[in-house]
């Protein structure tokens, strides 16, 4: 039984494990594509088994594929030779490539194009936009998904593309490019240039909130950093009209731009500080620092002298103080005489510096202190400027206020051709206005075309990223699948281990008990055996007391005494060796056939092949059937019987025990009994069997018991006993 249990907790796990094989005949392989050197993860090769899964490396130069025991594992990729790999097992696959050459010299190459498209978009960034990006968009283009560098690559061009829509004043484009810097690179620069760019957009909340983060932050800045930082609040604060936040915010970055000796930036700060004090009507503090600006100016190149003074001028100019304006704007024209840059400038910048703007403020501000002779030299100065440059709109407004000035004097003749000439010249302008418009629009229209170029350059790239992200997660989606079917499998065979388990604990504990109830069963029937013995021999003694015979009462108890000792020492044992069992059945006989002496004769044979050593019995099982013979058999037949038992060789590992009489045989026994022993049950016998019963179970079949009738006639009986070796 406890075999059958063992081959079927077998059968339950092997199938178990053939399922789980089943499920995962194929195996997830796991390993990377490094170069050798350097240990740098190369990125985006094709990883292929034959005939089966295809994924590429991820950032990490990291992939997963699932393959069989003998799949091939192909490693493709255009730097380096294939590489084929056949699977063996599930262990870990990392693959060192050494350096290509040829791809050395090619990236070597793309960073040189790389550079140069950087260092031509910076030189066209103020000339011509559209060249600018293009230059951008190129090397954005070469750029590789293999390239380490490739985010801080990507970081930059966006960064510059940035930089070119904020110079040509599309902040909203400028915007977009940063962000799409700071997603590859996390850089502090562009964050502040983000912030100034949603101030310029008009987003000033938006701006206000990317700039104060940086601070809160508590990041470690450079001083360039912390003025552009608090110049960009303080521009976003007076664009909202919160000057005095303003105000403050200036006051910080210009401290820190004049330790640092950044002059520029210093002229720059005094300047919008006084713009601010301006608008906060403080006149004095915005004359101060005007002053400031313009000293600091004067240090530096003409163009930025002119470009302060000409702010303080137009400063003057909305306070009415005309003298200070006139003065300023005399030292200009003074400054930028000879400089044919300047001069000749249709630049946003240069233009408002030029002398034919100047001629035309000077004359305006002469004019509104009703010095109209002075005023009038200075306005044909500026037309003739204008027309000499092609600037109209300098035109226009010179020509307009000269005939106004002519009709102020009553020289009528002289206004009427001025405004004559000045419908003239409005008409020019609005058709340079019209054409000025569409160009404009196709500058932008260009613009966009351009952005959307790299945005779908940028499109194609996530496009081919979620690809591969897609197939990496699929991978992962199998992965868990399977990992649940495994996982519910082991715990299938947990549970039916734990059922076996459980099973074979009960079991062996039912058995525990059953082997417990049977030794106690046995020790109370070798408790009944042995009294039972004991009474039978004691009435022997006492039938010899009773005939007076001592001396053979007194053998009698001796030998009597020599087999309760032996049969005492025996009790507690279930098996004793053949040989002393032999030894005690031969005493008890002896003592038996010298009560009967006159009623039978015994023999005790024991076969010459049979090793009584090899042998255990139960002890006292054979005495109940002799005594059987003897007083049931035996003891009645008229003329001598004949007792005999011999030990012989059944099998290789059994010994068969015979037990034969020739005595009246069981139904004429049975006819001899009392009425008082009719009604009571042979305990000896019904002892013996019980005991056999348990050994039996306990043993594995240890002893088979036969009792047949000697002869047809039923006269005499035949007991057989097969007794086998192992237990």
């Amino acid at each position: 039984m406890k075999k059958l249990k063992l081959i079927f907790a077998l059968y339950l796990l092997t199938m178990s494990f053939n399922a789980i094989g089943q499920i995962h005949d194929r195996i997830t392989i796991r390993g990377s594509v490094k170069e050798k050197n350097t240990q740098e993860p190369i990125v985006g090769v094709q990883i292929e088994i034959t005939g089966g899964e295809f994924t590429q490396t991820n950032v990490l130069g990291e992939f997963r594929v699932k393959a069989r025991i003998g799949d091939e594992l192909v490693v493709r990729d255009e730097s380096f030779n294939t590489v084929r790999y056949e699977i063996v097992d599930d262990q870990d696959i990392d693959i060192l490539i050494v350096e290509n050459p040829k791809e050395i010299e090619k990236q070597r190459e793309d960073d040189d194009f790389h550079e140069e498209k950087i260092k031509l978009a910076q030189e066209n960034l103020e000339i011509d936009a559209g060249i600018s990006i293009d230059h951008v968009a190129e090397a954005l283009e070469i750029i590789r998904e293999n390239d380490a560098k490739k985010e801080e690559k990507r970081g930059t061009l966006y960064e510059l593309l940035g930089d070119i829509y904020m110079y040509w004043k599309q902040p909203d484009l400028a915007e977009s490019n940063y962000v799409k810097s700071l997603e590859n690179i996390d850089d502090l620069r562009v964050k502040i240039k983000l912030g100034k760019s949603l101030i310029s957009e008009k987003k000033v909340e938006e701006g206000l909130d990317q700039l104060r983060e940086i601070i809160t932050k508590k990041i470690r800045l450079t001083p360039i950093e912390k003025v552009d930082i608090n110049e960009g609040l303080g521009d976003g604060y007076q664009e909202i009209e919160e000057y005095e936040k303003a105000t403050n915010y200036y006051k910080i970055a210009l401290r820190i731009s004049q330790d640092e000796r950044l002059d520029s930036r210093v002229i720059e700060l005094n300047s919008k500080l006084a713009e601010s004090f301006q608008k906060q009507g403080q006149i004095l503090n915005a004359i101060g620092y005007f002053d400031n600006s313009i000293r600091l100016a004067n240090r530096l190149d003409i163009r930025s002298s002119a470009r302060q003074k000409t702010r303080a001028a137009d400063f003057y100019s909305r306070n009415n103080l005309y003298e200070k304006e006139i003065e300023l704007r005399e030292e200009i024209l003074e400054e930028i005489r000879g400089v044919s840059s300047i001069k000749d400038s249709l630049n946003e910048d240069d233009r408002g510096i030029s002398p034919r703007v100047q001629n035309y403020k000077i004359a305006t501000a002469t004019a509104a202190l009703d010095k109209f002779d002075e005023a009038i030299p200075y306005l044909r100065k500026s037309i003739k400027g204008a027309e000499f440059n092609n600037d109209l709109v300098v035109q226009k407004d010179a020509t307009r206020k000269l005939g106004e000035l002519y009709r102020e004097k009553g020289e009528l003749k002289k206004a009427s051709e001025a405004f004559e000439e000045y419908e003239v010249i409005v008409d020019k302008l609005y058709i340079q206005k019209e054409q000025e418009i569409s160009q404009a629009t196709r500058f932008i229209r260009e613009l966009n075309t351009k952005q959307n170029r790299i945005a779908t350059l940028e499109k194609d790239r996530e496009l081919n990223e979620n690809k591969y992200k897609l197939n990496f997660a699929s991978q992962e989606i199998a992965e868990q699948r399977s990992l649940r079917q495994l996982v519910i499998i082991y715990a299938l065979i947990g549970v039916t281990v734990l059922l076996l388990l459980v099973a074979y604990l009960m079991s062996r504990n039912i058995k525990q008990q059953r082997y417990a109830n049977n030794l106690l069963a046995l020790k109370s029937l070798r408790s009944q055996m042995n009294p039972h013995f004991i009474f039978n021999a004691l009435n022997s003694v006492n039938t010899f007391i009773a005939m007076s015979d001592e001396i053979t009462a007194n053998r009698y108890l001796t030998d009597f005494s020599l087999l309760m000792r032996a049969v005492l020492e025996n009790s507690e044992e279930d098996f004793i060796p053949l040989k002393k069992e032999i030894e005690l059945l031969d005493l008890y006989v002896k003592l038996e056939h010298f009560r009967f002496q006159d009623k039978f004769d015994y023999t005790i044979t024991i076969d010459p092949e049979v090793d009584v050593k090899q042998y255990k019995i139960p002890p006292m099982l054979l005495q109940p059937y002799v005594e059987n013979a003897v007083w049931h058999g035996l003891r009645y037949k008229e003329e001598k019987g004949k007792l005999t038992i011999d030990f012989r060789k059944a099998s290789e590992n059994a010994l068969e025990i015979l037990i034969i009489d020739n005595g009246i045989g069981r139904k004429k026994s049975k006819q001899f009994k009392t009425t008082n022993q009719k009604k009571r049950k042979s305990k000896g016998m019904n002892n013996i069997k019980k005991r056999i019963e348990i050994l039996n179970n306990m043993y594995s079949d240890k002893v088979d018991i036969f009792i047949t009738d000697l002869l047809e006639t039923e006269e005499g009986t035949r007991v057989q006993l097969i007794l086998k070796k192992d237990i």
